[in-house]
């Protein structure tokens, strides 16, 4: 093989080393994450509430699958029904990696917020999604240990009183650690998006 051959065959190794490279962190990063990446991810306190079956559901339990935990209420005018609807566009999207995933609704209102309403409403999204609810002190513990701010306050109407409250989703891996946070009002396709970069990097 002549040297002019050895040049041309070790650039074209070259650029084909490039191109191979650059395919790789494409395939293993999107364009742009649409949540607030943790780079120390936190594995947050347990905590106990009440399904819709009226069994006790602890953080734990929700350990194996990717977990978007979502708090919020029934009687939410809005940003819930908004949240919900966007994340039942994200289990369209994960198409047959749904099932790898599980969007749980807590509820800040439990004393509204029963057991059946809650599984009623979150089944009204996507029978997949998980409601729960619980006492006062439950309710707060979990809403604590994700850093979730609610007040009550007086309104107009049936309802008789809102909440205003923090409305982000909780992204937690299969082993319990929360990976990202999402802020409210990324589309469901967004968020698929995201977990599906999560998900092949396991």
């Amino acid at each position: 093989m002549s040297s002019s051959n050895r040049i041309i065959y070790g650039v074209l190794g070259i650029v084909t080393v490039i191109i191979l490279g650059v395919l790789a962190l494409s395939w293993l990063r999107p364009p742009e994450l649409h949540g607030t990446l943790l780079q120390s991810p936190d594995l947050p306190a347990d905590f106990a509430l009440i399904n819709a079956q009226g069994e006790e559901v602890h953080l734990r339990d929700l350990q194996g699958k990717w977990t978007l935990l979502y708090f919020g209420y029934t009687f939410c005018p809005d940003v819930c029904p908004t949240t919900l609807a966007d994340l039942r566009a994200m289990n369209v999207a994960l198409g047959d990696k749904a099932d790898k995933a599980q969007v749980v609704f807590v509820t800040l209102d439990p004393e509204r917020d029963t057991p059946e309403r809650m599984g009623a409403y979150t089944s009204a999204f996507d029978p997949s999604f998980m409601g729960l609810t619980g006492s006062t002190e439950a309710v707060d513990a979990a809403a604590t240990a994700f850093g979730i701010f609610y007040q009550k306050h007086e309104a107009e109407g049936a309802s008789g009183y809102l909440i205003d409250h923090t409305s982000t989703i909780s992204l937690i891996d299969p082993q319990g650690y929360v990976r990202m946070v999402i802020p409210y009002g990324v589309p469901g396709e967004d968020i698929a998006a995201d977990l599906k970069y999560f998900m092949r990097r396991g």
